[in-house]
């Protein structure tokens, strides 16, 4: 029997071993694969308790206040809603980052925009770096961890993502190291006399055409931000922008890396050519899907 989305048997006793059964119906119920791992991963963090100990205790009551939170968890997961809002927190490049709705949920392929840019450039390099559409701050902070005489400037249109931005380079301790500031793409910095002292722009830029927004999975299509994921009627609209704009800003020989989704690399290198970049190669993802565009500004440019 049901009581309000929870089982009677919760109410009567619950264990970790009948929340964490509850919890598997619950999420294999909302067609989620790997519903078992998943309900064992928002336990540990609903009730503090490793994965080990969890199995080990699995008899051991738990407290109302516990049980509740667990069930809201659990709850919000089976609506689709992305596990990473629903713990709160993502990996990136080895480090953990707070992640809310207003923000776009970092994904392992973008840390090839890290892996591109440390090929590229030594980690000992000064000067500027941006980071075009920074959402959680992942790449801006990883890039300031990595390059410790640079100095990166964080760009992004909404102000909720800039403050998630923030809040993660206090956690990480890197808040001396960023500038953060809101506006769209690179017309932000217009007032900031950067053109031509730039040495690496990053952006992973929204990139599903406007028509495929409402045709993807729930948790991307009804969860995570538009503003991070419309790229206009064919995905590439802020790509030709931030190309046409970043080539003022990068010094002779800068990097230009940006992240593009399944079967646009080719389009997007092929702009890049016609605007007057060095190509610097198509990157693919353990999936073999060109994901990585990279380019260097020429030494002249109309």
């Amino acid at each position: 029997m049901r009581i309000d989305g929870v089982t009677e048997e919760l109410l009567a006793g619950p264990t970790v071993g009948t929340l964490l059964s509850y919890g598997t119906r619950l999420l294999c119920d909302a067609g989620i694969e790997a519903a078992a791992r998943e309900a064992a991963w928002i336990l540990e963090s609903a009730l503090g308790r490793s994965a080990l100990t969890l199995r080990l205790n699995a008899c051991d009551l738990v407290h109302e206040r516990d049980r509740a939170r667990a069930v809201e968890l659990l709850t919000r997961r089976a609506t689709r809603e992305p596990l990473q809002y629903v713990l709160g927190t993502q990996e990136f490049c080895g480090r953990l980052f707070r992640v809310m709705s207003n923000v776009l949920i970092p994904r392992p392929e973008t840390e090839l925009l890290i892996d591109e840019v440390v090929r590229r450039v030594p980690t000992d390099q000064s000067g500027i770096m941006i980071d075009i559409g920074t959402g959680s701050g992942c790449l801006a902070i990883t890039l300031a961890g990595r390059f410790e005489n640079a100095r990166i400037v964080a760009i992004d249109m909404s102000r909720g993502a800039l403050d998630v931005a923030r809040c993660n380079a206090a956690e990480h301790e890197l808040s001396d190291r960023v500038d953060w500031v809101q506006g769209d793409v690179l017309s932000a910095l217009r007032q900031e006399r950067l053109m031509g002292k730039v040495c690496v722009i990053v952006a992973n830029p929204p990139y599903i055409p406007q028509g495929e927004l409402d045709r993807l999975q729930p948790e991307v299509a009804h969860y995570e931000p538009r503003l991070a994921l419309n790229g206009g009627p064919d995905g590439l609209g802020v790509h030709r922008r931030i190309i046409a704009e970043a080539k003022d800003y990068l010094v002779s020989g800068g990097v230009l890396a940006l992240e593009v989704g399944m079967g646009q690399a080719q389009a997007v290198q092929s702009e890049l050519e016609r605007v007057g970049y060095i190509p610097g190669g198509i990157r693919a993802d353990e999936a073999g899907i060109g994901r990585i565009v990279t380019a260097l500004r020429g030494a002249k440019q109309e």
